[in-house]
This record gives C-alpha cells, structure tokens and sequence, in this order.
C-alpha cells in the first residue's frame, strides 16, 4: 500500500486543479446555456501571461498573480459574457463553432506571440515539506494547490446557498424573465458568472503549469479536455461535485498508471483515456432525465433561397469544375497543397451531411480518418491493391460508426458532441499508439504504380475524382427519401415518430455513410507522403473542421469547395510564419461571427439601425412618419371606420 501513496497524493493534488478548471466550466454553462470548449485556451492564457510578468518582466509572483486573475481574468470574462449573450439564442452545433473560434483565436494568438513551444514554468508555490504520509513528503506546494480547490468549491457552494447573487445566478437560465421582475438584471448576473468562471480558469491554468513545470500552449488548451470527467460525474451542474469528480479521475489515472506500470504494452496509456472514458461511458449510462441541456432549444434556421437561378448555378458549378481541371497548368509548388485539399473533401462532405442534413453533431470525423488511414497502410503493406485498399479503410469505419451511432440514438445537441469528441480523444490517446494502428513511429503508404499514377498531375485527377464522387454522393442523397428523412429528423424528430418512421434507423445510417466518406478521405491522404503517423490525426482538428465548415456557406458545393480552400489552400500560398497565424485568428473570428450570425442577428442589427435614421424609413411603398402625421392632423388622410 505504501508504494500507492504517491500516486494517491499526485491525484488528489492534480484533481484539485481539473475539478477547479471544472468548476469554472459548469458555472457558466449554467448561468448561459453555453458549453465553452475555449476554456482551457483561457487557461493556457493565463499561464502565459503569468510566466510573462513573473519569468521575462520579473515581477514577483504575488503581483503577476494577482494581475492575471483578478484583473486579466475578469476582462477575459466579460469578453466571453458578450460573446454567449450573442450564441445564446443559436443552435447547439453553432454554439460548439463559437466557443471553437475562441479556441482557435486564443492558441493563434499564443503562437503568435511566444512561437508556441513548450517553455520552463519555474515553480512559485513554496516546496517545502509540510508533512508526511506513511514516509511521502507531501510539500506545501501540493497542500496549497488541494486547499484552494477544496476553498474554491466551499466557496462557491455559500455563494450560491447564502446569498442573492448566487440564488439569481442559479435562476437565469431557467426565467431571465422572471428574474428580472424581481429587480436582479440578468445581465449583470451573467456576466458575474463569467467573470467568476474565468477567475477559476486563471487559476487552474497557473497551477497546472506549475505542476507539469512547463507552459505549452497545446497541452494547456487540452485541460479543458481533462476536465470533461469531473464536469460529467457533476452532471454538468453541480459545482462542488466537480471537486470530487476531478479526484475521482485523477486518482484513477493515478492509481491505474501505478499498476499498469511498463508490463502492459497493450493497455500503455490507458491512464490517459480516463477521463474520456468518463464522459463516453458516463453519457451512455447516467439517466436522460439528467441529460437536458440547460437553455432553450434552437432549431437552424433554413438555409435561404438562393439568388441564383438553377442555370445559373449549374454554370457556376460548372466554372469551378473547370477551374479544378486546370489548377496542375498553375499550380507548381503548390500542388501538394491541392491534392491535400481534395483529400479533405469527403470529410468535409462527411460532416456536411451530418451536421447540416441531419441536425447531428459529431466531433470525431478525424478520429474515422486516423482509421481508415491506418487499414489503408496495413492493406497496402499486405499487397493490396490501392483502390481496394481506400475502399476498405472506409468500409471498417462502418462497425466504428455503429458504435458512435449508440450514443447518438439517446442524446443530441452538445452532450452527444461531447459523447464523440470523447470517442476522438479515447481513440487518440490509446488506440493510436498500437500495432494494428501508427505504432510509435510511421507506416508506410504509397500511390498506385498503375496507370501512371505515379505521377504527380494523374494522381490529381485521380483525386479529383475522389472528391467529385464525394460532393455527388451528398447531395445523391440530400435529394433521396433518406434525405427528406434526415431533415425531417432534424427539424422535427418527435414528429417523425408519431408518423411511425424509425428516426433512430435514420441516425445509424447517416453516421455510417459519414464514417465510411471519413474513412476514405483519411485513406487519400495517407496516401500523399509514403507514410503516415498519428500527429497527422490530432483530435482537436475535428473542432477545427467543424469551425471551417461553418463559415463555408450553407451550399453543400459552396463547402465542398471553399472550405478545403480556407484550410490547406490558402495558408499554403503564406510563407511569412506570424501571417499563418494571424490568418488562424482570423479563422477564429469567422468562426465566432459565423456562428452568433447563423440566426439572422447581424441583419436584425443592421435593420434596427437602418431604422433609426429618418432618411432610410422611406421607400417605392412607403411614405416618411412625419408626413404621415402632417397628412393625418390635416385631415387629408381618410382613418378607417370598423
């Protein structure tokens, strides 16, 4: 038992920081109804900026401290408050590319700024010994970190049970209106939630660089990631039990490194997967009654009718078709970067029809690329010919997605993208690293050797093709009886019901057809640099995917084409390194616009503003209000008599 106590110390100390970052997360889901997957890039922020004032600028660690949480932590805050009042009134999946943006703007602007390599975070809490435990020191440092998670969780559990504040932040969600009535403005209490969940984000960011002693950027944007597992064992409202919950992972991380020791090459880094097999298995068993998500419920709203006559658009299409056939004529250096996009089609194609048919969210779409990447590689290295190598790497995607379709057939909206986004880490963390996957190193990949495909230019049009038959399968079947099933799922599922049509037929097969177009597009693109290795299936890329695809047009063509363009074209043509990444910003404030948009807020904006202006209430059907007046006091204008 002795040799366990380390490893017990470790966990509660490391619980102590997810349950705070927890914490902080689940207050302003509650006060909002916004889940915000950019919380650990605040947290990664804050650690910066801490190491910044105290490690370059030499301020000492109590000032630098107090600056970063309750001053930077703040601002951040009322920030984010404005960013969720504009995301509160849209859909679930719209609310995901929000908080993404966020994400992605605050790791770009991270990189920007301190080129994004991990750096030494020197320890500031005091290390000496406080006490011991069947012979382990436990240094003040640990004992601090613990005592300001169980202060933070203690804290906030007064707040809420003694005071006013804390009763309306409970109430705002469920009547904002009626809150109001009582004299409490929602949006004060909003905006103290956020500036209290950032403060917690702050905190927890600081503390875990102190304990893993370095500042990286990607490795403090994944807390938030780490956190998932308390939040859900507090069912993503109950703020002390995140507290609990962040023990309860970190010490089964923990306790099951300790066993596993270096003995189990097949279960190495299962001590990772820990808190994503919490919020995967959690999602699949904790009662549907707990699993409704805080806020209202917002449908999409249709896409509009486009300005183009049907000609025209063939036309179009046609142009860009044109287009495509001629880039090899243009390309020259940057071919690569094409034949790169063309891969990504299918998988755009994949989360189109998801996400945009169907109404379902799926943040795993790169995990079904890893797959079928890997079967591409090892069918090859098995003498498999390529085109029957491709089609098998998406068709074992198939049993893959049945499994995903599980979790789909009882949840929606944000917890069934939490349930997959689970599945895409569980497969990153553990999956990847085995044999019949990347192993540790690479495998090997190729390009067909017949046909001359071999050669550059053939293998574009080979890939062409690929990505036509793709766009062509979608919208194949957006047109089908499956299609007018997948849109009437999204818009009204109950309805379906009723009608005694199997809507939970309909999720199985459109997460199929997903993963096996995933599973292809990850094939193509292992087959472009004659090998392949898990860094090129990173899992936050499916949060960025989504991201793209959303300030792509609502057109499944205008997102076939424009969004592999935005993501591999276009930063490909950037050689100057801080560009990319102000492009990346830039990625992240679309994204963010896109989504407070997606409802029709900037035209409602633009239409209450044009209306202020006397000169712009006036028209071809329509006289001034004035003059109407003028007209009605003088008698000339008759007044209608019931």
């Amino acid at each position: 038992m002795r040799d366990y106590v380390p490893y017990i110390i470790f966990g509660f100390v490391t619980g102590s920081v997810y349950g705070i970052c927890a914490m902080g997360l689940v207050l302003t889901y509650k006060t909002s109804g916004v889940f915000n997957f950019g919380h650990g890039a605040v947290c990664a922020a804050s650690a910066y900026a801490f190491y910044d004032l105290r490690q370059v600028h030499g301020l000492p660690w109590p000032v630098a401290g107090l600056l970063v949480v309750f001053v930077m932590g703040p601002l951040v805050g009322l920030i984010l408050e404005r960013i969720a009042a504009g995301l509160a009134p849209v859909s679930t999946a719209y609310k995901i590319v929000g908080t993404v943006g966020i994400l992605v703007f605050i790791q770009a602007a991270i990189v920007l700024h301190f080129t994004g390599q991990g750096l030494r975070f020197a320890q500031f809490l005091p290390e000496d010994k406080a006490f011991a435990i069947s012979g382990v020191t436990v240094t003040d440092a640990s004992l601090i970190t613990t005592l300001i998670g169980i202060g933070a969780a203690v804290a906030l559990y007064l707040f809420f049970r003694l005071t006013r504040l804390g009763t309306a932040i409970r109430g705002v969600v469920d009547d904002p209106q009626l809150l109001d009535m009582t004299g409490e403005s929602p949006n004060r209490v909003r905006r103290t939630a956020w500036v209290i969940g950032s403060v917690f984000a702050s905190v927890s960011g600081i503390l875990f660089a102190a304990s893993q002693e370095q500042v990286d950027v990607n490795v403090l944007s994944i807390l938030i990631v780490q956190a998932f597992g308390a939040a859900t064992v507090a069912l993503f409202r109950n703020l002390p039990m995140c507290l609990i919950g962040g023990w309860g992972v970190a010490l089964a991380q923990k306790l099951i490194s300790k066993a596993l020791g270096g003995g189990h090459e097949q279960l190495a880094g299962l001590d990772l997967t820990i808190p994503f097999l919490v919020v995967f298995l959690g999602l699949l068993v904790i009662p549907r009654r707990y699993l409704v998500e805080i806020g209202r419920a917002v449908k999409p709203r249709a896409a509009k009718a486009g300005r183009l006559t049907l000609g025209q658009r063939r036309i179009g299409v046609g142009a860009v078709f044109v287009l495509a056939m001629l880039v090899p004529t243009f390309a020259d250096t940057h071919q690569i970067a094409w034949d790169v996009a063309l891969t990504q089609v299918a998988l755009f194609m994949s989360l189109h029809l998801l996400v945009r048919t169907s109404g379902q969210i799926s943040l795993c779409q790169i995990g079904f690329a890893a797959i079928g990447a890997s079967t591409f590689a090892h069918m090859l290295h098995h003498g498999v010919p390529f085109l029957v190598a491709v089609l098998i790497g998406g068709l074992v995607c198939l049993p893959v997605a049945l499994i995903i379709s599980v979790p789909a057939i009882r949840l929606s909206g944000l917890y069934l993208g939490l349930a997959t986004l689970g599945f895409g880490i569980l497969l990153n963390q553990f999956f990847y690293s085995k044999s019949y996957m990347f192993g540790f190193g690479s495998v090997e990949t190729g390009r067909p050797g017949y046909w001359g495909l071999d050669d550059d230019k053939r293998y574009y049009y080979l890939l062409l093709a690929f990505a036509v038959l793709a766009v062509g399968l979608v919208l194949i079947i957006e047109r089908s009886r499956l299609g007018r099933l997948l849109r009437g799922m999204a818009d009204a599922p109950v309805a379906l019901s009723t009608l005694g049509l199997a809507v939970n037929v309909s999720r199985v097969l459109v997460f199929c057809v997903a993963g096996f177009m995933a599973g292809i597009s990850g094939a193509l693109y292992a087959s472009m640099f004659g090998a392949v290795k898990s860094d090129s299936y990173f899992f936050l890329q499916s949060l960025i995917v989504l991201a793209v695809l959303a300030i792509s047009g609502r057109r499944t063509v205008a997102a076939a084409v424009i969004a592999p363009l935005l993501l591999f074209v276009v930063p490909n043509y950037i050689t100057d390194p801080d560009f990319f990444q102000i492009l990346q910003m830039f990625f992240g404030v679309a994204a963010i616009l896109a989504a407070i948009g997606s409802q029709g807020a900037f035209e409602r904006w633009f239409a209450t503003t044009a209306a202020r202006f006397t000169e712009r209430r006036t028209g071809p059907a329509s006289v001034r209000l004035e003059d109407f007046h003028q007209r009605h006091r003088a008698g000339r204008v008759p007044v209608a008599t019931p």
